[in-house]
């Protein structure tokens, strides 16, 4: 959402139906209002307003004034992420004719975060990946050069465009894998069912030019991963239901899998797990990794935090529990940490609840009630 005024201009008031009405404004009268200057603080906020799903939507909220600074329409089922640079945010979607049906058509749609407006779109074939809430269902290269987004009917494959020029370049088939991990320029990782990575690196068109397949990295059976990894320093941890951590190198020409470390004690193993959406945020510089977790059986990964759990990422060891007032607030769904000196951290709950703690600490400064229907995606630029 953004604010269209007449420059050099009053608001214009309403007039009666019999009363002259004011001239209409040519588009070199209008000027786009602009958000401010960017803090790091802020967050995106991805609703995927359950209770009307074709009308999902992005909240820009900062974390500093608890100001809700404006809004994104994103369709159906999105697919939502930032460039590299911050400036623009990415949204694959459908939209139908008809509203809720009709004739169905997928684009990517390209926002500019000074303002908020739409700047552009791909149109792309109608098959992009509808998924829950996933950093992986539209990415950017590295470099921005590329921006990827997964096709599923139900044959898997993925889409490479060119965000400048505003094309597809082509279309990669990737055999039973699904979703789109990025890493470096030209490298795009696919997660499989059998536990392992598909690896296909572009040429300089965008074309396929290599691929390769890792050994599997963790058991699908026994104890299957969070398909939303979560972003490090050098790859992504892939966290798994029972509470092991797989941390995966990306920096060499081939994935490079760590030896797994467990969030829980031998003792809490099978009790305590984490579960959620968006299970996991890491803080870069302080390798802290927080994890929301909770009291839980077998099938209740996708139940929300009643603790935020801190982690070191270099000794793998807890050092801090924050409980969560669950009935207050909700169960953590999501969260997502600043990347400045002095960070925040962002959860949302199931109750639609956007929490802002002190990352250090703790502490929470603020419990912004009812942001949205179904907040699922925190992303931090």
């Amino acid at each position: 959402m953004f604010a269209l005024v007449a420059a050099g201009a009053s608001p214009l008031r309403a007039t009666a139906a019999t009363g002259p009405r004011p001239p209409p404004l040519s588009a070199e009268h209008l000027t786009v209002a602009k958000v401010g200057p960017k803090s790091p603080h802020w967050v995106y906020v991805v609703d995927y307003a359950f209770n009307n799903e074709i009308d999902s939507r992005v909240y820009l909220f900062d974390g500093d004034t608890y100001r809700r600074i404006g809004q994104i329409d994103t369709g159906f089922s999105p697919g939502v992420n930032l460039s590299p640079d911050g400036k623009t945010t990415a949204v694959a979607t459908t939209y139908f004719a008809r509203g809720g049906h009709g004739t169905r058509t997928d684009v990517v749609e390209f926002n500019d975060n000074a303002t908020l407006a739409k700047t552009g779109e791909i149109v792309i074939p109608p098959k992009h990946t509808q998924t829950l809430a996933s950093l992986f269902t539209v990415a950017y290269s590295a470099d921005g050069r590329f921006l990827y987004t997964p096709y599923l009917t139900p044959a898997a494959s993925f889409g490479v465009l060119d965000p400048v020029r505003k094309t597809v370049l082509s279309e990669i088939d990737t055999a039973g894998c699904t979703l789109v991990i990025p890493w470096g320029p030209n490298r795009v990782s696919s997660i499989c069912e059998s536990g392992r990575l598909l690896t296909v690196t572009l040429d300089a068109q965008g074309h396929e030019a290599t691929r390769t397949t890792s050994d599997p990295f963790f058991d699908t059976d026994k104890d299957p991963v969070f398909a939303q990894g979560v972003p490090l320093a050098d790859g992504y941890a892939y966290i798994s239901f029972l509470g092991q951590v797989h941390e995966v190198d990306f920096t060499h020409p081939k994935p490079v899998m760590r030896a797994p470390w467990s969030l829980v004690s031998a003792q809490e193993k099978g009790t305590w797990r984490p579960g959620g959406v968006q299970i996991g945020a890491v803080h870069r510089a302080l390798g802290k990794m927080f994890v929301p977790m909770h009291r839980g059986g077998e099938g209740s990964h996708k139940v929300g935090g009643s603790e935020i759990w801190v982690f070191d990422l270099k000794s793998h060891q807890r050092t801090a529990r924050w409980p969560v007032d669950t009935k207050e607030s909700g169960e953590v769904v999501a969260i997502q940490v600043s990347q400045d000196a002095a960070p925040v951290l962002f959860a949302a709950t199931e109750k639609a609840d956007l929490l802002i703690l002190d990352a250090q600490t703790g502490r929470l400064k603020h419990d912004e009630k009812k942001l949205g229907q179904t907040p699922q995606l925190l992303l931090n630029p």
